[in-house]
């Protein structure tokens, strides 16, 4: 199997994220991605490549130019006059009730306004390095999903930071810009055909929803924790199906705390019965592993044997497939985690 990763992840280190009113060390570390690389190589049976440079149209087409510009640009601004703290976190944001009329909103000239116009929450620090390793792991998944379009029937994109809280004009989540959403349109633009993804990360996908909302030819199926207990809070229910020419082509499975792996499986068959009847020429998983049983910030009780059952249950769609990296935060056993759900996929030899 095809792994495409970047060294330039490493540029991106908050030193701490703020949740639950409390300061806390950052849970999305690169040391996440040098557990999963370990794994691979302790393996042997992935070929790893570097991302190619495929340039800002791709993120253009699904991303506001503002989004882009602002995170191209915060880092420097920040220096220049912000309050020379060592990362970036709003202390206000763009909430629609802060004014009569919720269009037309003037961005702010202060770097401390700025961040509260194009995030949505206190968990996702900008540093110096950030929009670096978030335009890598873009590459990453576009390289991952060319290769794919060029005939490979499965390749994994080790993308970092991971992508699918990002809306097209909003960052959050630990996301800046989503990974797999930017991939799923380009494999829209590609083929012409259609495409499914399945979202298994512990939180649902609140960017990659509202991006595709009104999308026919783009599937979202997110199996995630109940949003009335779990980030992202605001979205994620069940009768969220889509909107205008979308309706129906958007399916939420929220799941109780606890779930396990027959329960979380038997989910999982609903959701891939959903996309079989889709009918995609293409899927895209969101592939977290907050889901394990001994996540920091997750709830259920998922093992490694279960998420090798995943991928086997998954690969039996028999559908030219793009893996993309996103949550999972117990750091000792992610990359046995990964690999055990890469190997379900795709048994070595």
């Amino acid at each position: 199997m095809i792994v495409v990763s970047s060294p330039l992840h490493a540029l991106h280190e908050p030193p701490r994220e703020v949740a639950g009113g409390r300061e806390v060390p950052a849970f999305e570390v690169g040391a996440r991605v040098t557990s999963i690389l370990a794994a691979l190589d302790a393996d042997g049976g992935f070929e790893r490549v570097r991302p190619d440079d495929l340039g800002l149209d791709p993120i253009l087409a699904v991303h506001d130019p503002g989004l882009v510009r602002y995170l191209e640009t915060a880092w420097a601004e920040w220096r220049a006059g912000g309050t020379g703290g060592d990362s970036i976190v709003p202390d206000t944001f763009r909430h629609p009730a802060l004014r009569p009329i919720a269009s037309d909103w003037p961005e702010p000239d202060s770097p401390c306004g700025r961040v509260g116009y194009w995030t949505f929450d206190t968990a996702t620090p900008i540093v110096e390095g950030t929009w670096l390793a978030t335009r890598s792991a873009v590459d990453v998944a576009l390289t991952a999903a060319v290769r794919v379009a060029d005939g490979a029937p499965v390749a994994y994109g080790l993308c970092r930071p991971p992508g699918h809280h990002a809306a097209r004009d909003l960052f959050g989540g630990y996301c800046y810009l989503n990974n797999a959403a930017v991939a799923a349109d380009w494999l829209t633009r590609r083929s012409g055909g259609r495409v499914a993804i399945l979202d298994v990360d512990f939180h649902h996908g609140n960017g990659t929803q509202a991006i595709f909302w009104e999308r026919p030819d783009v599937l979202y199926v997110s199996l995630h924790a109940d949003p009335r207990g779990m980030y992202p809070y605001y979205t994620g229910y069940a009768q969220e199906r889509g909107g205008g020419e979308g309706r129906g082509a958007n399916m939420n499975m929220p799941l109780p705390p606890g779930t396990d792996d027959a329960a979380y499986l038997t989910a999982l068959d609903g959701a891939l019965a959903r996309i079989e009847a889709f009918d995609a020429a293409t899927l895209v998983v969101s592939l977290g592993m907050d889901t394990y049983a001994l996540d920091p910030i997750g709830s259920f009780k998922l093992t490694t044997s279960g998420y090798a059952a995943m991928g086997r249950r998954v690969a039996t769609l028999g559908r030219p497939t793009v893996i993309l990296q996103e949550g999972g935060y117990h750091v000792a056993d992610l990359g046995t985690n990964v690999v055990a759900w890469l190997r379900g996929f795709a048994p070595a030899g």
